[in-house]
């Protein structure tokens, strides 16, 4: 690549520009063969630390040749490497075949090198001095590349010492936000870049602007795709689980997908049907984000609650995005609970029979749930979706349940005279227990592990219950934050059709 620049400057150099500056040898350049390759590097890492604080470049003994471009792109990527591990706190496995990945911002990097560097005239081995451009497109790709490196090292140092310290926790933040802070390093890193392309090139403003578009593009691809990354966590064994609970990204193919769609199939005409003169509950839990199990195990506690206690067994569906059940359930996606919905109105008597359902997932100050698992890509669902498909579908009487933080931001959009909404915590704070290393939220364990299963039938008796027990064992876990203070609003209709609920439950014990 280097000599394809370097011919490129040779060719351009024939026409004078019309303000170029007088030129004079660099100390070490391409043409020299002799040079102490530890001082070039060292001159050449100092230079690339003054432009990344945006002070104009000084091109005066100034290293380029093809083995400083070499190494200066190992030590980017072994430096990518390290750092990133260090954004993982306990075990992460390596994926050495990110390797043949990531390679269009170089490209672009170097063609930009190629578009702007200035036309001069040269003599051969002379280079400009007091001028702040360019003297090849050579030169003006090494000092690129070596800006590169420094500003991705202080990025993702940052970032690492950000998570160690505890203090990087874009969970509190609507989805918005979380957009926002997650742009603004390659946003501020661009401009650093631009305008350094800027004062090292001619400043032709089409060309300027081609390039510009042209590394934006490769950065947000790259952001956009959720390109994959050389580690991932692993999870910790507990006392209660000896095996490998190790989370994996599954390989997506077109076989697991039409399985997919066959196991959703099943499951729903699979479902029992109302039986006459009975209020029977029909249990749906959906828990959308993947990547942490403890969701998956409270869905399944609740489903065991529901079917046991309720009354649900043969009446009930799990729908989970995880690794290990890619097999068994079907995926948590808004189209399947769309689905889920409707079949399951169709299966009840939607004028007498209650439809339960429960969400388990990471929550944003909005009220966005958390949903994917990479490298399946899964839409949030809002309250106003489920409040669509739960009109459409006819059914009346719903008990909705929603564990995540800033919950409260659910009630209001599905509470009616027929709903029951309860959440794990209001429109303000954040719950807890949705880490990598608990088996179940504080909400899922208070309010059904321990209320449902054992002590009573009703949901706002267990839910008040439940209340001071999540707010002791957060003050005793140390939450900061505040009392998640977890939120329930019943209509009057519900209520009674609940009443009518446990009265048969309790009679058939």
């Amino acid at each position: 690549m280097t000599e394809f620049l370097t011919a490129n400057s040779a060719a351009h150099s024939a026409e004078p520009e019309g303000d170029a500056l007088p030129l004079a040898p660099v100390a070490a350049s391409q043409e020299d063969p002799g040079v102490n390759h530890a001082a070039a590097l060292r001159r050449l890492l100092v230079e690339a630390m003054r432009v990344s604080i945006c002070l104009k470049p000084k091109w005066q003994g100034l290293p380029a040749s093809p083995w400083l471009i070499a190494l200066l792109m190992f030590f980017y990527l072994s430096c990518h490497i390290g750092l990133q591990r260090l954004m993982f706190v306990g075990a992460a496995r390596f994926y050495w075949q990110v390797l043949a990945s990531g390679w269009l911002e170089f490209a672009a990097l170097a063609w930009g090198c190629y578009c702007l560097r200035p036309v001069s005239i040269q003599a051969p081995g002379n280079h400009a001095t007091s001028d702040s451009r360019a003297p090849d497109a050579a030169h003006f790709f090494v000092l690129a590349l070596a800006q590169m490196l420094v500003l991705n090292v202080v990025i993702c140092t940052i970032g690492a010492l950000l998570i160690h310290m505890g203090w990087y926790d874009l969970s509190k933040l609507s989805m918005s936000m979380q957009w926002l802070v997650y742009l603004v390093p390659p946003v501020v890193v661009l401009f650093i870049q631009c305008l350094f392309f800027w004062r090292a090139s001619d400043r032709r403003v089409l060309a300027m602007l081609s390039v510009i578009i042209a590394m934006a593009a490769a950065g947000a691809l790259g952001i956009s795709t959720n390109a994959t990354q050389f580690w991932y966590p692993v999870q910790e064994k507990t006392e209660k689980n000896e095996e490998d609970t190790e989370i994996k990204s599954p390989e997506i193919t077109q076989e697991i997908f039409e399985e997919q769609a066959l196991l959703l199939n099943q499951k729903l005409e699979a479902l029992q049907a109302h039986r006459p003169g009975i209020i029977d509950l029909y249990s749906l839990s959906f828990a959308p984000y993947g990547e942490e199990n403890v969701f998956l195990n409270e869905t399944s506690m609740v489903t065991q609650v529901m079917a046991k206690r309720f009354d649900a067994e043969g009446r009930s569906l799990q729908l989970v995005n995880n690794p290990g059940t890619i097999h068994s359930l079907p995926w948590a996606t808004p189209l399947n609970l769309q689905r889920a919905i409707q079949q399951m109105a169709k299966r009840m008597d939607v004028n007498e029979d209650i439809l339960f359902l429960h969400m388990s997932s990471h929550g944003a100050s909005d009220g966005e749930l958390s949903a994917g698992m990479w490298p399946l890509s899964v839409k949030s669902v809002t309250p106003e979706d489920l409040k669509k498909w739960l009109d459409e579908a006819g059914v009346k009487y719903r008990v909705i349940s929603i564990s995540a933080c800033f919950a409260g931001n659910w009630v209001a959009p599905l509470s009616d005279a027929k709903s029951l909404v309860m959440t794990a915590s209001d429109a303000d704070h954040t719950s807890y227990g949705c880490g990598s290393k608990s088996d179940l939220t504080f909400f899922g364990r208070a309010m059904y592990d321990e209320q449902l299963r054992n002590k009573t039938l009703s949901f706002e008796t267990a839910h008040a219950a439940s209340r001071p027990i999540i707010k002791q064992r957060e003050e005793e876990a140390g939450k900061s934050d505040g009392y998640s203070n977890p939120q329930i609003a019943v209509g009057e209709e519900i209520r009674g059709r609940l009443k009518l609920l446990e009265q048969r439950l309790q009679a058939r014990k």
